[in-house]
């Protein structure tokens, strides 16, 4: 058991507790982004560390640096040593670190004084589509429920790969997007802003170890490709993606942006919040099967922030989730397709089986035939210039917390397009 008290104090309702230790980059005025470890309301500045040989590094320096991928290529062993340094270094009854009071001053720094940034350089974005909820709900709306589900969702996990460039860090603003769409009624497409522009609720993991091309990582070893997660938005134009989506998929209506949190919580720390998998019938084919399928209890949420008043619109749950994340991986690679550190995998919207737990404006107004309200008179089918999103992430049991902070973002007008005879 690592310790269970720290010198540091840690609010009751903390996100980041001895138990979470997770990692990001940050910086502060004047120096460049490194690795740190959010602890209470304090990054632990692991360069600082590093420097003065506290940490158990195999090849360095790796946290003076402006992603997490070279520390994460050092490989599992070295996560857990690193991990279990920290835990030491933090703990109540340690002296090193609570009392060289230079030390403290350096490496100890109030997150209300650092800027995040993303914390991976990621090389590969896939977005998946693993909650029979939300993919059941989103079929009854356009084919009705006898059709809801097409003949291959039951047999394994859906996806499609996105666009790593446009993945940004918690905070970031996101235009609304333009493009094709077609309004009932019209014989030919329009062109222009987005107007049902949508959030999506889900969980992203990093991939930290990289394949060759051509081999496949069955499903009984996924996990140990697996570094960490964190909270992700995949933003979505629900009438760009309509029209473009036939026949191969999400383009424009999904590429404009996918906003993630800064802080990768290891999955070390998810450890103490494994529950069980929900049942899968039909049974998956082998290459899909483990003997013991599990999953995490993690509490998600997403509110609306609309004129200073923030009103939560969803509660869910990561153990909602059909298809596992080992399942995703396994399946992802079973082609051949080779994977990079850094990658990241999306696990598409996690919705509930109740109306509170719809994790997407399209399920929660079904399509658009109920509003949502909000408070001070507000109601919302979709997203409106201005408005801003947040979801957040967290485990709770048996005086056992830990955290995933928030993913923010707030959207701006679309651009104006000039006129083409303008160009």
């Amino acid at each position: 058991m690592p310790p269970t008290k720290s010198f540091i104090a840690i609010p009751q309702d903390s996100d980041f507790t001895l138990y979470n230790l997770p990692y990001g980059v940050f910086s502060t005025q004047g120096k460049q982004p490194r690795v740190g470890v959010a602890i209470g309301e304090y990054v632990l500045d692991l360069s600082v560390l590093e420097q003065v040989d506290l940490l158990p590094i195999k090849y360095g320096p790796v946290f003076a640096q402006d992603s997490l991928n070279e520390f994460i290529a050092q490989g599992s062993v070295h996560w857990r040593a690193v991990r279990t340094a920290i835990q030491t270094l933090l703990a109540a009854d340690n002296p090193r670190l609570r009392e060289d009071d230079a030390l403290r001053a350096r490496a100890l720094i109030p997150q209300s004084q650092v800027q995040m940034h993303l914390p991976v350089q990621i090389t590969g974005y896939t977005d998946f589509y693993s909650s029979r909820e939300h993919a059941f709900n989103v079929g009854s709306m356009f084919r009705g429920s006898e059709n809801a589900l097409m003949p291959n969702w039951s047999e394994l996990p859906v996806a499609y790969n996105g666009r790593a460039s446009s993945v940004v860090i918690s905070g970031t603003d996101i235009i609304r997007p333009s493009g094709q769409t077609m309004p009932t009624g019209t014989h030919r497409p329009i062109f222009g802003p987005s107007q049902k522009l949508d959030f999506e609720l889900e969980m992203g993991f990093i991939i930290g170890r990289k394949t060759l091309l051509g081999e496949p990582v069955p499903v009984d070893i996924a996990a140990d490709y697996v570094f960490g997660m964190v909270l992700l938005n995949d933003w979505s134009a629900r009438d760009i993606q309509q029209w473009e989506y036939v026949p191969l998929g999400p383009f424009n209506g999904k590429s404009f942006g996918t906003s993630i949190s800064p802080w990768v919580v290891p999955m070390a720390a998810l450890e103490p919040f494994r529950c069980s998998a929900v049942p899968q019938e039909p049974e998956p084919l082998a290459y899909l099967r483990t003997p013991d399928r599990y999953t995490y209890d993690i509490h998600l949420q997403v509110a609306f922030e609309v004129n200073g008043h923030e009103t939560l619109i969803c509660e869910s749950n990561f153990k909602y989730l059909y298809w596992g994340i080992e399942q995703q991986l396994a399946h992802h690679t079973v082609s051949g397709c080779n994977l990079q550190v850094g990658d990241l995998m999306g696990t598409g919207t996690i919705s509930g089986p109740t109306q509170e737990s719809l994790g997407s404006l399209l399920e929660l107004n079904w399509n658009m035939t109920r509003t949502v309200p909000l408070k001070g008179g507000e109601t919302r089918y979709f997203i409106e210039d201005g408005d801003t999103i947040i979801m957040r992430g967290f485990c709770e049991k048996e005086g056992i917390r830990i955290g995933f902070g928030e993913v923010r973002g707030t959207i701006l007008p679309a651009l104006d397009f000039p006129a083409l005879e303008t160009l």
